[in-house]
């Protein structure tokens, strides 16, 4: 037996309102872009695209929109740590630990 789609459920859509120009709207919609591309659900599809719409309409300036859509981005484990800064590490420690990720694969096989 196929399992239909149940009917009740509603199809929510992204809303296509990126302004390239303009650079801090296209940053803001590339952030509701990804959350709402990793969120299935369509209770937060929908407020993310109310969050997206008082943005585009002026209702809420970027500081809140940030805010507001960090919930949707914690929870997926985006954007900034627990800590509130971005984890970086230095160029010598990176090629290293990618020249030991290579020499364990080469042997292990």
């Amino acid at each position: 037996m196929s399992k239909e789609p149940d009917v009740t459920e509603k199809i929510v859509s992204k809303l296509l309102l990126d302004k390239p120009s303009d650079f801090k709207f296209h940053a803001a919609y590339n952030v509701y872009s990804d959350a709402w591309d990793r969120n299935p659900s369509p209770e937060v599809r929908e407020k993310l695209n109310a969050i997206m719409t008082s943005l585009s309409s002026n209702e809420i300036d970027y500081p809140s929109f940030y805010q507001e859509i960090s919930q949707y981005r914690t929870e997926l484990g985006l954007g900034y740590g627990g800590s509130g800064r971005i984890q970086t590490q230095r160029k010598r420690e990176f090629r290293r630990r990618e020249e030991r990720k290579e020499r364990n694969s080469r042997h292990r096989r």
